[in-house]
């Protein structure tokens, strides 16, 4: 065994990377707005026209993290850096799951090439996700950890990057 494959099982542990999961979410905060994706309507899925946020199930093997930076490259166009993390937690229920959140410069809302899940995207206030009785309940109840765990509860949702 080399000396990269026992450091990489050891960062898997150390980062609860090795729990057995379905997919991931990552939570997007560009420049104080969450991004937000509408849902299809005209599919079989769950939670049809509702507010979601980008990810989805986990292909070939890949890490909770790269899971939910491929998706969020595939549906909003979006090259998020592992480094743009700032939270992350592994929920165990129905579907084991990852939930992420990223911190993004406002430029970036600039990059975002919505892709071909969904109606549509947009940049809305995160405590406006929160009392939207059309976002995803479980995923509303995942931002406000995030938020409460980064701070952002404090009133630092609005703040601008710059």
């Amino acid at each position: 065994m080399s000396l990269a494959s026992v450091v990489r099982a050891s960062y898997i542990c150390r980062m609860g990377y090795d729990r057995p999961f379905k997919g991931a979410k990552i939570a997007l905060i560009v420049g104080g707005r969450l991004l937000v994706v509408r849902r299809d309507v005209d599919k079989p899925i769950p939670w049809p026209g509702y507010l979601d946020l980008p990810g989805g199930g986990r292909e070939n093997g890949e890490s909770p993290l790269a899971c939910a930076l491929r998706e969020a490259r595939e549906e909003i166009g979006l090259v998020v850096s592992p480094g743009d993390v700032s939270w992350r937690r592994w929920y165990d229920g129905e579907i084991p799951a990852w939930f992420f959140l990223a911190h993004l410069h406002p430029a970036r809302a600039g990059e975002i090439r919505f892709g071909n899940e969904g109606q549509g995207w947009d940049l809305v206030r995160p405590a406006d996700y929160l009392a939207d009785a059309t976002a995803v309940p479980h995923f509303r109840s995942r931002l406000r950890d995030a938020m409460t765990g980064t701070g952002m509860m404090r009133g630092e949702a609005d703040r601008q990057v710059g």
